[in-house]
């Protein structure tokens, strides 16, 4: 932990001596470093105190892992991350799908989770990262669902076609590129497909109002936005104890702006469950 800190201390210390750029900028990245930093220890006192499954949520009780392959990784174990979605979770788990089709699966939080929540389903994860696939393929037989977590590297648009006839749902979390993925005129099979998609609105400005144009046709849209408040009814003892700051951290999601999620359920679609 002492090289992780000099590493921080020194990475702060080149960002506030940075005379080349605008001074609350170098502040700015100082402080979202040192947040990380920080949540980072606050990681580490929970994987000590209560391990690795997550405390509370639609996907409690997963056998999850020590790191993230990116981005936030305490807010998952607590069961709060992207807590305002997590109503659709539970309708989607409900609504007992034959297929899960999860674009962008990461570690396999949710391929993963879903698939164990929701035990008649085959989860399709794919990833163009060969680590994450690597994690959710380690995390499906840490949590015994190896069998019906099947997982990829690319998933085209072409590929849609293929579960027209499903009854499934498209989860899909790629970073801005749902703007090329997700189009009805070039795969009109998402026309019948049910879908969560998170809206890159900070990395390509306007791709929600797009979403929400070309399947306001075919779907029945919910937008989800997030205003960063979180319930913690599930969270240990020790933690209501910590300082403030540092639970306002532990559930901070790492996001750089605006990313709300688009839950599109197709309207010629028949009700399951």
């Amino acid at each position: 932990m002492s090289e992780l800190s000099d590493l921080i201390t020194n990475q702060v210390r080149d960002l506030t001596n940075n005379v080349t750029e605008d001074p609350n900028t170098n502040l700015n990245n100082g402080l979202r470093l040192l947040a990380k930093w920080r949540s980072l220890l606050i990681q580490n006192t929970l994987l000590e105190k209560n391990g690795v499954r997550v405390l509370q949520g639609p996907l409690k009780g997963l056998n999850f892992v020590e790191q993230s392959s990116e981005g936030c990784h305490v807010a998952k174990l607590l069961g709060c991350y992207e807590q305002p979605l997590q109503r659709y979770l539970v309708r989607a788990i409900d609504r007992n799908y034959e297929t899960l089709i999860n674009i962008g699966c990461a570690e396999g939080y949710y391929a993963v989770g879903l698939a164990v929540a929701m035990p008649n389903t085959t989860s399709l994860a794919f990833d163009t990262d060969e680590n994450a696939r690597k994690a959710c393929a380690d995390l499906a037989k840490k949590n015994g669902v190896e069998d019906r977590v099947k997982i990829g590297k690319q998933f085209g648009i072409e590929n849609f076609l293929d579960y027209a006839s499903h009854n499934a749902l498209v989860f899909c979390d790629i970073e801005g590129a749902e703007r090329d993925l997700l189009d009805p005129v070039k795969a009109p099979a998402l026309s019948n497909l049910d879908i969560i998609v998170e809206s890159h609105e900070c990395l390509v400005s306007g791709i929600t109002e797009d979403l929400i144009r070309r399947f306001s046709s075919s779907h029945n849209i919910i937008r989800v936005d997030d205003s960063g408040e979180r319930s913690l009814e599930g969270a240990p003892k020790w933690f209501a104890e910590m300082a403030h700051l540092d639970q306002l951290l532990a559930t901070w999601e790492w996001r750089s702006g605006p990313t709300p999620w688009l839950v599109m359920d197709a309207k010629n679609k028949k009700e399951v469950g």
